[in-house]
């Protein structure tokens, strides 16, 4: 099929900057792209060819949007997957797969297929009320301290919580979720494995993962991970264990535990371009976002080895500001050496959003890990 400067037409799922920035991509191509969002100032709005304003959860927007495009695909996983499956048996190409998607979707779901498929994750118990979780600690079948997350709708460190008393039970929401046992890991790993529909796959180097200790959210990735090659190399073929058991088309960001006796454990999965692989876009000599492009069209794979080391940096709004974003001191951190911002097009800053990203590449990881101190230690989102 000829996908450039045609009439073919890619639609998206979702407006927010991870389309933004697969939108860079699609224009480098001339690809003809449809984008889909609740919001009518999506970032993605001002990139594509046409967009449309609409709830993603409700069937009939999904479907009479999917019924315009050859091939359909996600940026957020909160989308109607039974919109996605009818779209697939009336012949629209939708990756990755609504049943891939189905089962990522929901956390107990998500567990139960490693489990199914003897891939290693930590231990948890399911729960259909959040009630029942007191119940479980007084007959003795769960002790804290453990994880509680919700099973739907989690993101960005929203629906999960480290539940050490049961006071720290008290307003969660009251809905489905899972106990998962507190993993006391060295730190936190990923992969993205890249996989077209020909069967062609390719990972991404292992990335490192510094984590905000009160927002729950990365606030580093760091590529490559800070490890010794043969923990690099057990993380890459869980990783592509994970990818095997999906059968997946497009991108699979597999996150990991690296444990204090050096296993790795998978935390989740999400099938798209996802916050580890931002670096890329500068450090790497194909993109996450033109390798999610390449994957779904089933062209070629581009090469995923690292030109530079290379530190992402979220911009996140800072605490205690509300409004009309500012991005105070980049010109500062514009001067630094490798040093390149990504602005996502969110107008309005609030506590912990994040509102972009910037990258550090250097040939000396140690080198980029310090200037990435500075930059975070510099910009600030304010209002």
């Amino acid at each position: 099929m000829n996908y450039f400067s045609s009439d073919f037409k890619l639609g998206i799922l979702g407006g927010g900057q991870l389309g933004k920035m697969l939108l860079n991509e699609t224009r480098k191509f001339d690809i003809q792209t449809y984008v889909i969002d609740p919001s009518a100032e999506a970032p993605s709005k001002i990139a594509c060819n046409k967009f449309f304003q609409g709830d993603l959860m409700d069937f009939d927007t999904v479907y009479n949007f999917g019924k315009q495009v050859d091939v359909l695909t996600f940026e957020i996983e909160n989308v109607n997957v039974d919109a996605l499956e009818k779209l697939e048996r009336e012949g629209v190409k939708v990756y990755p797969s609504s049943k891939n998607l189905r089962t990522i979707q929901n956390k107990a779901t998500q567990k139960l297929f490693y489990l199914d498929h003897n891939l290693p994750t930590s231990t948890f118990s399911r729960f259909a009320y959040a009630s029942e979780i007191e119940d479980a600690i007084a007959n003795g079948g769960l002790k804290c301290p453990f994880v509680w997350k919700s099973t739907q709708f989690g993101y960005d460190g929203t629906g999960v919580k480290i539940v050490r008393s049961l006071q720290d039970l008290e307003h969660l929401p009251k809905g489905e979720c899972i106990a998962e046992e507190l993993v006391d890991f060295k730190t936190e790993l990923a992969v993205i494995v890249a996989r077209n529909s020909s069967g062609e796959v390719k990972t991404y180097p292992v990335v490192e993962m510094e984590f905000h200790p009160e927002a729950n959210q990365v606030e580093y990735v760091i590529c490559p991970a800070r490890i010794p090659e043969a923990i690099a190399k057990k993380a890459q073929d869980v990783a592509l264990a994970v990818s095997k058991a999906y059968n997946h088309v497009g991108l699979l960001a597999v996150e990991l535990f690296l444990t204090k006796d050096d296993k790795i454990l998978i935390n989740e999965v999400a099938p798209r371009p996802h916050n580890s692989g931002h670096q890329t876009i500068e450090a790497s000599y194909t993109s996450q976002f033109e390798q999610h492009l390449r994957a779904i069209l089933n062209l070629p794979l581009g090469e995923t080895k690292s030109k530079l080391g290379g530190i992402m940096v979220n911009l996140v709004g800072a605490e205690n500001y509300t409004g009309d974003v500012i991005y105070e001191n980049i010109e500062a951190i514009m001067k630094m050496e490798g040093v390149t911002p990504h602005i996502y097009g969110k107008k309005q800053t609030r506590p912990f959003r994040k509102m972009g990203h910037v990258t550090i590449v250097n040939e000396n990881l140690n080198t980029a890990r310090e200037v990435a101190e500075k930059v975070k230690n510099t910009i600030r989102v304010i209002s």
